[in-house]
């Protein structure tokens, strides 16, 4: 019996009752182990899912932003320790919100301020918009003020949102907490800053064109546009609505370049992204970080407060590191993984798994909203693991 035939046996299932196509590739030392298409990639035209299919990759991108500033870091442009309003002035006097023993809300400054490494780790108390507090409304009403603009022919770009977002009081004092949000968006701002180059023309430059990662980008071509996997809404009930609410920042007039989610990839092309960072950060001539660096990359950085706030079910046996999901504590979460085992994931339910003490490398890509991660996602680690030798 195939090894891995569980593990498409296991993809198989997910697009009976998840998304409508998928696909996961799986590579140790530069050899393919498992390289698997499924289902569609439109259900109205039954395109079928294929190597060469593009996927927004959402917060995926993440990863990607966060070797950039790395590669920055090796260069001494920065520290980790830095002040980030040392290089984007707007951040150099952050004010917080504060609620009192009877409830009141007021803001004062900071008590200390925003750390570049708060921006890698996701504890710099800048979240993203929602309603669970003030900070996350004040972001809502931002995001749709901005939507507003961009819809009258007013483009913003990231170095002007990061501006923007510093107007906005923080959800805590920074280093205090760990709450996912915008900071990876305002690591790329920072990119713009240190390099002089647009953030996408710096990833260009530095990462995909090295790699030739050549179906990865912000905006979609014209001529690749057929290739994109559409995205479905699945309602309780099992109907797959086909979901394209989120896709103005993809078009060729858009400027915007997220930092924390904007990129669409291939399978492939992220696989080789996965595989020079499994590989100590070199692979055929190309060097983007030094094992060290991705040691301190796929190291935990919470300190035992914070990892109370980290409590994502999928993440059971997880720290958090620049940017990264790290396995630290593997029977706390019930997998057969490496300690140091990295990676992460997308909105839509991609995710990736770097193991350097394996030289292993995974990535899954699928379209889907709400995605079945904390069931699709250790499921597949599982697997995957229980199939190598």
């Amino acid at each position: 019996m195939d090894r891995f035939q569980p593990l498409t046996e296991l993809l198989q299932r997910f697009t009976e009752t998840g998304p409508a196509g998928c696909s996961c590739t799986i590579v140790q030392d530069g050899e393919v182990l498992y390289e698997q298409c499924f289902g569609y990639a439109d259900v109205e035209t039954k395109a079928p899912v294929r190597p060469d299919t593009l996927f927004r990759i959402y917060s995926m991108t993440k990863v990607i932003t966060c070797t950039a500033a790395l590669m920055l870091y090796e260069r001494g442009l920065y520290l980790l320790n830095d002040p980030l309003g040392d290089y984007l002035p707007e951040y150099k006097h952050s004010e917080v919100y504060r609620h009192n023993p009877t409830g009141a809300i007021s803001t004062s400054p900071a008590a200390g301020p925003i750390r570049i490494k708060d921006l890698f780790t996701m504890t710099s108390g800048l979240t993203y918009g929602g309603d669970r507090h003030e900070t996350a409304r004040d972001i809502a009403k931002l995001n749709e003020e901005l939507r507003a603009k961009a819809a009258n022919g007013e483009k913003y770009d990231i170095r002007s949102f990061a501006r923007s977002l510093s107007s906005v009081p923080l959800a805590f004092d920074p280093g205090t907490h760990w709450q996912y949000g915008l900071s990876h968006d305002v690591l790329g701002a920072l990119i713009e800053v240190l390099t002089g180059k647009s953030f996408g023309q710096f990833l260009k430059d530095e990462i995909f064109e090295p790699l030739q990662m050549h179906d990865t980008f912000f905006r979609i071509p014209g001529d690749k546009k057929d290739r994109l996997c559409s995205m479905y809404d699945r309602s309780d009930d099992g109907v797959l609505t086909k979901n394209t609410r989120l896709d103005a920042n993809y078009q060729p007039d858009a400027v915007f370049e997220s930092g924390g989610g904007g990129l669409i990839s291939t399978l492939g092309d992220y696989s080789r992204f996965t595989q020079i960072l499994a590989g100590g950060g070199r692979k055929d001539g190309v060097s983007l970080l030094s094992p060290h660096t991705i040691r301190l990359m796929a190291t935990n950085h919470l300190g035992p407060e914070q990892l109370k706030d980290y409590e994502w079910p999928q993440q059971a046996g997880y720290g958090y590191g620049l940017g990264v999901r790290v396995m630290i504590d593997p029977p706390a979460g019930g997998s057969s993984s490496s300690i140091g085992e990295f990676g992460w994931s997308g909105m839509a339910g991609s995710w990736a798994l770097i193991d350097p003490a394996l030289k292993l490398s995974a990535v899954y890509m699928q379209q889907l909203i709400p995605s079945q991660e904390p069931y699709f996602h250790p499921r597949m680690r599982n697997v995957i693991y229980g199939a190598l030798s």
